[in-house]
């Protein structure tokens, strides 16, 4: 039995896919990744859909509007909230109905408390990043609706072993003082390393499920990634950070979903085409080899998946992308 939780040569997805249909996204999951399934994410719906909006969605006594195009923090709920909420009961009912009868893991994602800092707006303007205060209340609001949101679900999914993803594509920025401030001609300061991961072990330990912090940015902290408490880090395997980090990181227990599956193509290729599943198991391993660690620990320690969410795939490449992950996990052990 995996000390993770996730099965043996095991693929899951990072989030999103292409269309608007939500039931058959669900359906496309199960059926192709019955080891790890995770409940996809629908960007093309519009707004609520998208990352921000529907992670925001779940803060609670944070209501959040859509202004100029940008989520803000809002004086109390309206027309954007009710959105969300809307679509996040399509999701949830299209999964009850896909996993009736399902046993073992499923993973959900969620925008993590400083993507989520950096992206949303003060009523006043900025980013919520620039208050202190405020991103102290951010997490915690965070923290609160996500512990609902799986008690929700592991109701209506009773055999489900739930695996939270925080999507914290914006950390390395906060970390380097990168983010940039309303105006765009500066950066706000550099947010201490002790307080990222204070803010991030207070979510995973409100939670309480397993969690995996997504990064598909360089300089993933995966040192940081580890000292949070998560049982394991997302990244995209052609921007990975320091080897002597991350074989630290792994080797003190650390799980990898290694994107493997690059995403990019299918954004810039005319005619884009997923690489095979035995490219795909080729790269995992000689990853493994140049990290000097033991062959048979790597169908147990490492998931297979996409190097990022897609969106912006065509239907055929997603469905390639995703057989081609799940294929090559079958082929490690």
């Amino acid at each position: 039995m995996s000390e993770f939780p996730w099965p043996t040569g095991a693929a899951t997805g990072i989030g999103s896919l292409p269309g608007t249909d939500i039931v058959e996204a669900v359906k496309l999951v199960f059926g192709e990744l019955p080891e790890f399934p995770y409940l996809p994410e629908l960007p093309a719906r519009g707004p609520g859909a998208d990352m921000l909006g529907r992670s925001a969605g779940l803060l609670v006594d944070l209501p959040v509007e859509l202004y100029a195009a940008r989520w803000r923090v809002a004086a109390r709920g309206g027309t954007d909230l009710r959105r969300i909420a809307d679509l996040r009961e399509r999701d949830l009912d299209a999964l009850t109905e896909q996993a009736v009868d399902y046993q073992g893991p499923v993973k959900i994602q969620c925008a993590g408390p400083w993507t989520l800092a950096t992206n949303l707006e003060l009523r006043g303007g900025g980013p919520m990043l620039r208050d202190p205060g405020a991103v102290a209340d951010l997490t915690g609001s965070l923290a609160e609706g996500l512990r609902a949101h799986l008690v929700e679900l592991t109701a209506r999914v009773p055999g489900a072993r739930l695996v939270l993803q925080l999507d914290e594509a914006s950390l390395p920025a906060v970390l380097g003082g990168q983010v940039p401030t309303e105006s765009g001609f500066g950066t706000l300061p550099a947010v201490e390393r002790a307080t990222v991961i204070e803010a991030l072990r207070s979510v995973v330990e409100v939670v309480g499920v397993p969690v995996v912090l997504h990064c598909c940015a360089p300089d993933v902290p995966v040192g940081l990634v580890r000292e949070i408490g998560a049982v394991g880090v997302a990244l995209d395997l052609d921007l990975l950070p320091d080897l002597d980090e991350l074989g630290e990181a792994l080797d003190a227990g650390l799980g990898l979903l290694a994107g493997a599956v690059p995403t990019e193509v299918a954004a810039t290729a005319s005619n884009p085409v997923s690489p095979t599943a035995g490219e795909v198991a080729d790269r995992v391993r000689r990853l493994w080899g140049r990290l000097g660690f033991a062959p048979d620990r790597l169908p147990e320690q490492v998931v297979v998946t996409q190097a990022c969410g897609l969106a912006g795939a065509s239907p055929e490449f997603a469905r390639s992308a995703v057989a081609a992950a799940r294929d090559a996990a079958r082929q490690l052990p």
